[in-house]
C-alpha cells in the first residue's frame, strides 16, 4: 500500500507543487487511517520532499529551455543585441565627430 501511495503522489506535475505542509497533512491522514506507521510516515515525508524538489528543478529547467527555444524562433533581440547596437552607434558618433563634413 505504501508503494502504491508513493507512486500516486509522485505521478504528474502536481508532485512538483506539493508543499511541506501538504505532505505532512497527507502523512498524518495516512497514519490516522492506519495505512502507514509513524516511522514510515517520517520516511515518506522525507522521500516525498526530496522527490518534489527534484521534480520542480527538472520542470524549471525544461520550462526555461522551452522558453529560450521559442524566443529564438521569434527572433526577438536580446539585451546583448541592444548593447551591441548601442556600442556601434557610439562608435559611429565618435567617428562622425572626428571627420565632420563641412
Amino acid at each position: 500500500m505504501k508503494e502504491l501511495l508513493k507512486s500516486i503522489a509522485y505521478t504528474g506535475i502536481g508532485a512538483a507543487f506539493l508543499t511541506k505542509d501538504k505532505i505532512e497533512a497527507l502523512k498524518d491522514d495516512l497514519v490516522k487511517q492506519g495505512k502507514i506507521k509513524e516511522d514510515e510516515g517520517k520516511e515518506f515525508v522525507q522521500e516525498l520532499i526530496q522527490k518534489t524538489a527534484s521534480i520542480k528543478d527538472s520542470l524549471d529547467l525544461k520550462i526555461s529551455l522551452i522558453i529560450e527555444r521559442e524566443i529564438k524562433k521569434l527572433d526577438i533581440p536580446t539585451n546583448a543585441d541592444f548593447a551591441d547596437l548601442q556600442r556601434q552607434v557610439e562608435e559611429l558618433q565618435i567617428a562622425l565627430n572626428k571627420n565632420p563634413k563641412a
